[in-house]
């Protein structure tokens, strides 16, 4: 499966989480909702994962923290926000760099209408 069909299917989940439970709960019923929606659709999933830096040859061991991590390829990072800023999209990027992924959703769940609230960034995709 290649990271275009996983979004799909995450961008799909999203909006039933959003659709029955609307905005306004923190990133972390959503990131936990999501997780389980996602492993019942038969998706490998790590959760919080930490992800290294190399800085100067020194592998710094948690550079940052992944939300959710879907079959190795798609980082999502959840947000529950009034507002997305650019930094949340640069954020995405780097962890997307970081990590060797090509593909980051980055979801607000604290948008009217999810559709909204999903931004995709790539990385050489």
């Amino acid at each position: 499966m290649d990271e275009n069909e996983i979004s799909k299917i995450i961008v799909n989940v999203a909006y039933e989480i959003h659709t029955q439970l609307g905005p306004g709960l923190l990133e972390s019923v959503y990131e936990e909702i999501l997780y389980f929606e996602l492993i019942n659709k038969g998706l490998k999933i790590e959760r919080q994962k930490g992800i290294s830096v190399l800085w100067k040859d020194i592998k710094m061991e948690v550079g940052f923290r992944a939300d959710l991590i879907v079959e190795n390829k798609v980082i999502i990072e959840i947000k529950s926000v009034s507002e997305i800023l650019s930094v949340h999209s640069k954020q995405v990027l780097t962890y997307l760099k970081l990590s060797g992924c090509k593909l980051g959703l980055l979801i607000n769940f604290n948008d009217k209408l999810i559709k909204s609230g999903i931004t995709r960034i790539v990385n050489n995709l």
